[in-house]
């Protein structure tokens, strides 16, 4: 990433030169940490400057050259010496060799890391340009195509690395950060890091076995094979991952987390990194948050527009909780993060805690939890409630003093958002109860809980109709009334899809109301299944009913809603 102060110098100096105003520079700024695009981009995107105006200005400042590809020619040799797969990683170009150096044009070229990067990666010496973004793109789609080194013959490259990673004793830094430097093995990390954002993979997993060392991706929540490195590249891997996310290289007894920020083809990505020790070697997750995929929007989630309008009303008011329910990966943070968006006004001040902070949002002061130094949810709870705040929201409720603290949180007039761990949403009522929290207080302030899935839409380049089969319609219990007329789809697998005959996922959602029907029956203490029924009568759609409602629109398979409602009878 370019260095924030390389950002702020520039961009006073443009201020000087009054092409731009400082409140414009403040307000891209925040889109930049909504949007993640860069923030240069945003300020010719919108109008602010034009980018002629704003590339001469960073070509005078840098003294670097700026360049119209349109006029230039553009040698073969030059192209040869840079992989396909590097231009896009860093969406650069090469023009030409001079001397012992590649001419190499960038758009970015505040990213003070790209120069060396390149370096190691290619070999070469590196003399960077600047010019437009959208002339390097075209550039690099002309002159490069469809053409791209695979996985395989990265890794092939990779294995004249294999072999040559052996470590001297557990404390040999120097060695460790070697090894992390050769140029196959960041080849070959940033090829699985492209790749995985191309792809919109979730997650990339790196997993050592005895005899095998394996990359996969997940992708609309499931896992796929991406790479087998030799086991040989394991410690190189992990050293490479390890330096990028400013972790301790020698340490790999005990788990270790870190963050990386990159710019992907000209998008900025933040990668969350968990290592883990286990038999055989140092087993990695990067969490990919790509902020162009995610959109924290209400109207994106896939609610159905009665779920969403009771939803509006819930967090509207005053105080109270609203919990959401699901298992991990469900998207309860992002419904979470989608309703403060909603209610973001500058009249309220809102705070989170959170393990850890996933997305910046403007306007709201966010804590990181961090339980090393006893920066517990409940600890941080206390304290923020001295902010004089008007909403919280809570990452999880994991215990008796979280969920008292919350309760009292309410009480008081907060409006409280958090998360639970239960399988349905009226089972978050029990868990309350569970942890020792009286009835009453239960019904005097949740509010409403939502419970949640993401499930996996057809691939609509692959999309048929079908018949399925009797036994899966009676086991979802789809009636008779509305088999009429109803169409049933699938995917039939493709390269868009990866085979799987779905792209994407959506949520289906159950939504539980606090009413006076359900607080006398809390008072009586009564069983989760009386809850349910009780909510079911007042007109709640289950899990299994939004699914279905989805299967019947062919947006989703009857397997597919078997698979995330098997709970449900």
């Amino acid at each position: 990433m370019a260095e924030k102060s390389q950002y702020n110098l520039l961009l006073k100096k443009l201020v000087d030169k009054k092409l731009l105003t400082q409140q414009v520079i403040d307000e891209a700024f925040e889109e930049e940490k909504k949007t993640g695009k860069i923030i240069f981009k945003i300020l010719v995107d919108h109008g602010y400057i034009s980018e002629d105006v704003l590339l001469d200005t960073v070509a005078d400042w840098l003294s670097i050259e700026l360049v119209n590809l349109a006029k230039v020619k553009i040698e073969r040799d030059a192209i040869n010496k840079i992989s396909a797969s590097t231009a896009k990683f860093y969406n650069i170009v090469p023009l030409k060799i001079e001397g012992d150096a590649v001419v190499v044009a960038v758009s970015n070229p505040l990213n003070m890391k790209l120069a060396d990067d390149l370096g190691f990666v290619t070999g070469l010496n590196i003399r960077m340009v600047i010019a437009k973004e959208e002339d390097i793109k075209k550039a690099v789609e002309r002159y490069y195509g469809e053409e791209e080194e695979s996985l395989g013959d990265v890794i092939d490259e990779a294995k004249k690395t294999s072999g040559k990673t052996a470590i001297k004793g557990e404390g040999d830094v120097d060695k460790l950060k070697e090894i992390a430097s050769q140029a196959p093995v960041v080849k070959l990390l940033n090829m699985v890091l492209l790749r995985a954002v191309r792809e919109k993979a979730s997650d990339i997993h790196f997993e050592p076995f005895e005899n095998d060392y394996k990359i996969r991706y997940r992708i609309d929540g499931v896992c796929y094979d991406a790479a087998h490195p030799p086991k040989d590249l394991s410690l190189a891997i992990s050293s490479r991952i390890k330096v990028m996310a400013n972790l301790d290289v020698a340490e790999n007894r005990l788990p270790q987390d870190g963050r990386i920020v990159l710019e992907i083809s000209g998008n900025s990505v933040d990668l969350r990194v968990s290592t883990l020790p286990t038999l055989y070697g140092e087993s990695i997750v990067m969490r990919v948050l790509d902020k162009n995929v995610v959109s924290l929007s209400l109207d994106q989630l896939g609610m159905n527009n009665d779920v969403k309008a009771k939803l509006r009303d819930v967090i509207k008011r005053p105080n109270g909780i609203l919990l959401t329910t699901g298992p991990t990966g469900s998207g309860k943070t992002t419904t979470l993060y989608s309703c403060l968006r909603e209610i973001n006004k500058i009249e309220y001040k809102i705070i989170t805690a959170e393990d850890p902070v996933e997305y910046d949002i403007e306007g709201i002061i966010q804590v990181a939890i961090n339980p090393k130094i006893d920066l517990t949810f409940s600890k941080t709870l206390r304290h923020m409630l001295r902010q004089d705040p008007d909403i919280l929201m809570v990452g999880e409720i994991r215990d008796t003093e979280t969920a008292e603290i919350a309760i009292q949180s309410a009480l008081t007039g907060h409006f409280v958002f958090s998360t639970l761990h239960t399988n349905d949403a009226p089972g978050a009522i029990t868990r309350l109860m569970d942890m020792g929290v009286e009835p009453y207080l239960i019904s005097s302030t949740v509010r409403a809980v939502i419970a949640q899935r993401l499930m996996r839409k057809i691939c609509s380049k692959c999309k048929k109709p079908y018949t399925p089969q009797k036994g899966e319609l009676e086991e979802l219990g789809i009636s008779a009334e509305k088999l009429k007329g109803a169409r049933f789809y699938k995917g039939e697998g493709c390269s868009e899809c990866n085979g799987s005959g779905y792209k994407g996922r959506t949520g289906i959602y159950e939504l539980f109301i606090m009413d006076e029907k359900i607080r006398g029956l809390l008072v009586k203490k009564v069983s989760s299944a009386a809850i349910r029924n009780a909510a079911q009568e007042t007109g709640m759609r289950t899990l299994r009913e939004d699914g279905v409602a989805m299967v019947l629109e062919g947006l989703t398979t009857v397997e597919e809603v078997l698979r995330e409602t098997k709970e449900y009878i």
